[in-house]
């Protein structure tokens, strides 16, 4: 069967319940369709195993479940496994996440089309993912030439920074570029350590918005990690007077989102700049956010970052030079996300005092407030106060 038929077949069937809420998640996929089918069932999802949480936990006995839920639920999943099963050879191939993969096994066994249905005993709660993606592409790469230096030989310098150096190469058993980021000779063992932990820290986080990193090498300190296109700040400079105002809050979205879900796993990340958010452009001008560069990344446990008072950060709140870097917070971390804003929505890094477009100057200012009680307390409130503003272009 033609693929694109077969999509098309799917997103008329499903055409009725096309719900968008959800498509930030999936625009590291190229296809459109694919994206506004993926949101969808994510949507459906959300809202009826929402409903199905109120039958839950089981516990000894069984519960019965509502016939319109149950059939959306068993329509969604049907249209997911059939995509599955069609793409899985294509460019469009994806995989459910483990989780998900057992909540749907397990919804299988007892979904019915008609009446209701029986959900059985010893059921737990199903966790609903409202920041992190169900359906997630492959992950093909294996790296097993990395353990053949050879390849290094044509490294490329573009970048450097106080801890690192970083190049990009062509590894020629996969035939496509990778980057390496590669500690310096002169650092303690303490900044080594931490060069260590944003390795750890990437590896561990599951999302399109993070940058995936693959093989840690410990005899030379450092590591391969994947390529994109730009960083911000370059493709801000080449293609800011192009961009349009649903492309500026698509990628604002997209930065707020990878924040959200960093923030989730109970992280700071410190080190908010242009420089730091990665873009992928792919050729029918899908535009993929990710966030990069976790040296300065804050958790709750972490005796790395209890004693680090040192100012730092391309953003970072100036109040931070009396309060000390150790003590930095939520209310930080938002107010460097502000400023991040206005540079995504605008192109822009000068004085804010200026801004004609009322919506904007009223989300910047909140945000950059000297008040800390008058900021964002969270990146939800920021997304909520985001998709209201209105530019111009």
């Amino acid at each position: 069967m033609n693929i694109e038929n077969y999509i098309e077949g799917k997103y008329r069937e499903m055409e009725s319940h096309i719900n968008l809420e959800y498509i930030d998640l999936y625009q590291s996929f190229s296809h459109q369709k694919l994206q506004e089918l993926f949101s969808t069932i994510h949507h459906m999802f959300v809202v009826n195993y929402r409903l199905m949480n109120d039958r839950l936990p089981t516990n000894e006995h069984e519960a019965h479940f509502w016939a319109d839920p149950s059939r959306n639920l068993l329509l969604a999943i049907e249209t997911l496994t059939g995509l599955q099963r069609m793409l899985k050879s294509t460019p469009y191939a994806f995989n459910i996440v483990e989780y998900y993969q057992e909540i749907v096994t397990q919804s299988l066994k007892f979904l019915s089309k008609s009446g209701g249905s029986s959900i059985p005993a010893h059921m737990d709660k199903v966790e609903i993912y409202y920041i992190q993606p169900i359906l997630v592409q492959p992950q093909t790469i294996k790296l097993k030439s990395f353990e053949n230096k050879q390849q290094y030989a044509n490294l490329k310098l573009i970048g450097e920074g106080s801890y690192a150096q970083v190049f990009t190469f062509k590894d020629p058993f996969y035939n496509r570029k990778f980057v390496l980021k590669r500690a310096k000779k002169d650092l303690n063992a303490k900044e080594l350590e931490r060069f260590r932990q944003e390795f750890e820290q990437m590896k561990n986080l599951s999302s399109p918005y993070i940058v995936d990193v693959f093989h840690y090498d410990s005899s030379t300190n450092e590591y391969i990690m994947e390529f994109l296109d730009y960083t911000l700040d370059k493709y801000y400079r080449k293609n800011n007077s192009q961009l349009t105002s649903k492309e500026r809050k698509c990628i604002a979205i997209q930065i707020l989102r990878a924040f959200k879900y960093i923030h989730a796993n109970e992280l700071l990340h410190r080190d908010i700049s242009p420089k730091n958010i990665l873009i992928k452009v792919y050729d029918d001008g899908t535009k993929v956010v990710k966030v990069s560069d976790f040296g300065l990344v804050k958790t709750t446990d972490s005796s790395l970052t209890s004693s680090n008072t040192q100012f730092k950060g391309y953003y970072n709140d100036p109040g931070l030079v009396t309060e000390g870097f150790k003590n930095y917070n939520i209310l930080h971390e938002t107010y460097a996300l502000t400023k991040l804003m206005y540079f995504v929505m605008t192109g822009r890094e000068e004085d804010i005092s200026n801004i004609k477009n009322l919506s904007l100057k009223s989300f910047i200012t909140k945000g950059l407030s000297v008040n800390k009680e008058n900021r964002y307390q969270s990146v939800d409130e920021m997304i909520a106060s985001l998709k209201n503003i209105e530019l111009s272009k």
